[in-house]
This record gives C-alpha cells, sequence and structure tokens, in this order.
C-alpha cells in the first residue's frame, strides 16, 4: 500500500509571538561564521565566543578522573531536583572557605550551568510586564527579557567608568523596578565593580525596598558571579552581601565551575540566596528538567573539596590567562601609541578585554565606507585574520566603536602574531 506524500505549508505556519520575534544570539552567529572560515582554511586568531580551548585550557585532571569514575560507577540515572546533596554541601563549603559567604543546603540550587539558572531566576521573580534594570554592554538580558516578556531598562555605561555602572547611573530607574541583573567580573568587558560603586548602588536598592509596601514585589538583585575566582592584580571581588548583609533576602546569586575550572562544556552551575525564592526556582528547573548530570555532580563535589588539588590548578590556570591578556592589552597600548586608532582597558577579571578600534567612516581600498561595528568586525575578520565581537551584540549601537576579545579560545602566540596583519590592514584604510 502505497501512502501519499504530505508536504508542509511552511508559509502560513504560525508560531508565538515571543517565538516569532526571539533575535538568535549575535556572538554564537559571529563564532559560526568565524569556524566555517578556519574548517575553509583561514588562520584565524578567534576571539569571539566566551569558551575555553580544552587543547589550551584542560579542565583539572582530578575533576576529569573524577567524572570518568562516576559514569564508571553507573551514575548515570537522575540526580535530585535541586541538586546532589554531596555537591551542595560542598558549594556551601566551597562558598565559606574561598567567599566567606554563608549558605546552607537549603539555599543552594545546582542546574546545568548557569544559564537555566538565570532563565529560572528571570521566571520566577518577574510576571509579564515587570521592569529589569541592567546596565549595558551586558550578556543576554535582553534576550531573557523577551523569553519572560519583561521589560527591559536599559542603562548605558561609559568608558571612563570601565563600562561598569554607578549609583548615579542606575538611581533614576529602579522605582517600579522588581529585578536589577548585575555581573561582575563583567561579561563583556573584564572590568569590575570597586567597593565604593557597587556599596552605593546596593545602598539604592535597600532605600527602594524601604519605599515599598508589604503588598509591593520587592526589588532583587541577579548577581552573576561565574566569573570571581578569576581576577588579576590588585583587583579585588566585592559582592552584595558582604557590602551590605541587609540583601540577604533580595539576591540571587549565580555562579558554577564553568569559568572557574575552564569547564564550561561540564554543565555544572549553582545558584544561591533566599530560600523562598530558590524552592521556586528549583519547582521550574524541575518542569524543563535542565539538571546537571550526576556523574559531572558527583566529580564537582569531590574536586570542591580538594583544596591541594583546586590551588594546583588555579595558579597555572590565572597565570595563563594573564598572560594572555596582558599580551593584548599591552599589543593595544604599543599600536596606540604608534598613532593608530585604537585603544584598551586594562583587563582586571574573566577571559577578556574590552578594545576599541576607532576605524568607523574611513574607506577600504577598494572604496566601501566602513559605517558601522558590525562592518568593521567584517573588515578586521578578513584583512587581519582577527575575530572579535562588537559591543553592538551587548546592547550599545552598531554605532560604538568597542569591541570584546576573548582569551579563551587563542593561544599566546596566535594572540602576539595578529598585531602585525591588525596594523597593515588599518593602515590600508583611506
Amino acid at each position: 500500500m502505497e501512502f501519499p506524500i504530505f508536504k508542509a505549508n511552511f508559509k502560513g505556519m504560525k508560531v508565538s509571538n515571543m517565538a516569532a520575534n526571539l533575535i538568535g544570539s549575535e556572538i554564537i552567529k559571529i563564532g559560526n561564521e568565524v569556524n566555517e572560515l578556519i574548517r575553509n582554511g583561514a588562520q584565524i586568531c578567534n576571539l569571539t565566543i566566551g569558551d575555553f580551548d580544552p587543547n589550551h585550557y584542560p579542565i583539572p585532571k582530578e575533576l576529569q578522573e573524577g567524572i570518568t569514575e562516576a559514569y564508571l560507577k553507573n551514575n548515570t540515572n537522575y540526580p535530585p531536583a535541586n541538586g546532589e546533596m554531596s555537591l551542595r554541601k560542598s558549594i556551601a563549603d566551597f562558598l565559606l572557605s574561598k567567599g566567606n559567604l554563608t549558605y546552607s543546603t537549603d539555599e543552594i540550587l545546582v542546574a546545568g550551568g548557569s544559564r537555566p539558572l538565570i532563565y529560572a531566576t528571570y521566571l520566577a521573580l518577574l510576571d509579564p510586564g515587570d521592569k529589569v534594570v541592567f546596565p549595558i554592554p551586558s550578556w543576554n538580558n535582553n534576550h531573557y527579557c523577551h523569553l519572560t516578556a519583561a521589560v527591559p531598562v536599559m542603562v548605558e555605561t561609559s568608558a571612563e567608568n570601565n563600562f561598569m555602572p554607578t549609583a548615579s547611573d542606575i538611581a533614576a530607574h529602579l522605582k517600579g523596578a522588581t529585578l536589577l541583573a548585575l555581573c561582575s567580573p563583567l561579561n563583556p568587558t573584564g572590568t569590575m565593580f570597586t567597593q565604593k560603586d557597587l556599596a552605593e548602588i546596593c545602598d539604592l536598592v535597600l532605600a527602594e525596598n524601604a519605599s515599598r509596601t508589604a503588598d509591593e514585589k520587592p526589588l532583587y538583585i541577579m548577581y552573576d558571579q561565574v566569573y570571581w575566582t578569576l581576577t588579576f592584580g590588585e583587583h579585588k571581588h566585592y559582592d552584595p552581601i558582604h557590602l551590605r548583609p541587609a540583601l540577604r533576602n533580595y539576591t540571587i546569586y549565580i555562579d558554577g565551575i564553568s569559568k572557574s575550572f575552564a569547564a564550561t562544556g561540564v554543565r555544572v552551575g549553582w545558584a544561591f540566596g533566599p530560600q523562598a525564592v530558590i524552592d521556586k526556582m528549583k519547582a521550574i528547573l524541575g518542569h524543563v528538567g535542565a539538571w546537571a548530570p550526576k556523574a559531572e555532580q558527583i566529580a564537582t563535589a569531590a574536586f570542591l573539596k580538594n583544596d591541594q588539588a583546586i590551588e594546583n590548578f588555579m595558579s597555572p590556570f590565572k597565570s595563563q590567562i594573564k598572560s594572555s591578556l596582558d599580551a593584548l592589552y599591552t599589543g593595544f597600548q604599543n599600536l596606540k601609541r604608534e598613532g593608530i586608532p585604537v585603544d584598551a582597558i586594562e583587563p582586571m577579571g574573566a577571559i577578556y578585554l574590552t578594545v576599541k578600534v576607532a576605524i568607523q567612516g574611513m574607506k577600504t581600498a577598494d572604496g566601501k565606507v566602513l559605517e558601522n561595528s558590525m562592518d568593521i568586525t567584517s573588515y578586521i575578520l578578513s584583512h587581519a585574520q582577527l575575530a572579535m565581537v562588537p559591543f553592538s551584540a551587548f546592547g550599545l549601537t552598531k554605532h560604538s566603536a568597542w569591541f570584546r576579545l576573548s582569551v579563551g579560545a587563542a593561544n599566546e602566540a596566535t594572540i602576539l602574531a595578529s598585531f602585525e596583519r591588525l596594523k597593515k590592514a588599518i593602515a590600508e584604510l583611506s
């Protein structure tokens, strides 16, 4: 018996308004284009994706061995919805010993990386139409607002303050807001809050909550500190609860092993905060099924208790990242001293360098005008074989001359070799 072949008519197919208007990740789009060039044989210095090349930055061997052992012991069934108790206990101990933060296992939620936890924070706190205040440049808060039908209030920051927000930047926007989304060290800039700036912002949140009635939702802080162990030199990480303990009931932290231990693909993240909120986030993610794999959880629980292994890993790991960031920073400063229209902000934390490439309005050899940041991105990629992400992917306008460079997927030799190409490419402009 033959069956008729039905052809789907996609032209009239309808989807939700949310899905129809969802914008894909600009960073992944650029990264995919770069990877396609590399597959076709191009030699690219790829400074786009905030990831680690495991050939340059392998995960700690104790963590790797622990994952393998956990699988060999058949730890392949569902983990508890809020995470293995052994892992939540290890996280609590790790936060206390390394971060001087005291949280119980019931105030900690484990998931498959930090992204589901950020999404769960949004879903647990926000109703459609609620306001979310966040500084720009900023990673993905605009997309999470779209997914939850929240209203984004984007607060532009300045290079003069290392693209970190100040209380004066934020003050006018907090009235009636439900969530203030902050990150330090910051993706995309690699810069950090000073103690003074963060303390003043915390005071604004406390004052705003004091002005609200018992019937109103408070103003919460979501504090993404997934890069907090990666700080360099004299720069110190600060967080809301240390500066203002009264914010404990209003702050949800986002954290995990993805950046601290180069374990982006291992997918073990955690949130911690007031139990009433954490419980709702657990229920949400229980329906989504966004658990970290059980074997990875068991291995991470053991690794976080191994202080010597952590120390042995972190010292050379941070040194390697800093060396690459310093090489980038020095290279751009050298070009600047030669009169080339570039600049860079000193790296403070994370794996990113903020650079300025001020060639907008200049013409290429074939007469094309570089009108915006995407034109600049494309030109530098094709003529200098250097791939970077414009700050327009993080909320700034397409006319911004600032870019994010990530050192996780490139070694120092590759970075150093890119400067002569960059210098030549800019020199060819008129």
